[in-house]
């Protein structure tokens, strides 16, 4: 990535944001996404540290503050829904954001869908090649079995249908089980298509084998990809996750 903005540097947030622009454009976001990306808190007009992360969660605002970040960029809002009253969680959380003059910018669905985004680094990450773009996400060949992939995500996978060895496997970072997009990708000739949060409805219609991972551990290495890139800190977070057998 070019122009990068590492810590201590004093850049205008304005700077800071039309680079971040440059790398997510807004108008590739989905619709649903209006209002929910871009400069979501506002906080301090000088930036000298940068966190990224996946989620504003408390312990990563918490950690953002001991290391005196001055912007938070993360993937998911931590406002989803329109707020009429602020209350419990949310007053906690905005009140330690407010009180610290944090901002948070956030890229959702125009960081899936940029050009070395969130598919195209998971990609990387998992060594696919000869690509192909879909709707949302990509198709490329691999050479990892199935356990090869799970140790590179940091995260169980489950394996609906007859596979062992995918030869192409479509991605779709997140929350990516949309039967479409699974028949685009084996249009395109995928013999796996991998996500996260699976409903039982689309396994039963699926042509092709599902794989199923963590939405964090398909996400999260963007942001930290992103992190790396500019000289920032990546905040990690992962959800609690225990296998009972």
């Amino acid at each position: 990535m070019n122009q990068n903005i590492k810590d201590d540097e004093g850049k205008s947030r304005d700077e800071i944001i039309r680079m971040l622009e440059g790398l997510a454009p807004p108008d590739l976001a989905e619709p649903f996404d209006s209002g929910r990306i871009g400069l979501i808190v506002e906080g301090k007009p000088k930036i000298t540290k940068i966190c990224t992360c996946l989620d504003v969660t408390p312990a990563v605002v918490q950690a953002a503050i001991k290391m005196k970040a001055d912007i938070l960029i993360a993937h998911h809002t931590p406002i989803w829904n329109p707020l009429t009253s602020i209350g419990g969680s949310d007053a906690r959380l905005l009140s330690k954001i407010l009180s610290n003059e944090l901002n948070i910018y956030v890229m959702h669905t125009n960081w899936d869908h940029a050009i070395g985004g969130v598919n195209d680094i998971l990609a990387d990450i998992l060594g696919l090649t000869d690509t192909v773009s879909m709707s949302l996400g990509l198709v490329g060949s691999v050479t990892k079995n199935l356990k090869e992939i799970a140790e590179i995500l940091h995260a169980p996978l489950r394996v609906w249908g007859d596979i062992s060895n995918p030869k192409r496997l479509a991605i779709a970072a997140g929350s990516g089980f949309d039967i479409e997009i699974i028949k685009e990708a084996e249009k395109l000739g995928a013999d796996a298509y991998l996500s996260a949060e699976l409903r039982h409805s689309v396994y039963r219609s699926s042509p092709i084998p599902l794989l199923e991972s963590t939405h964090y551990a398909l996400e999260s290495p963007s942001m930290r990809v992103l992190a790396q890139n500019n000289g920032w800190d990546y905040l990690d977070d992962p959800p609690m996750l225990h296998e009972i057998s």
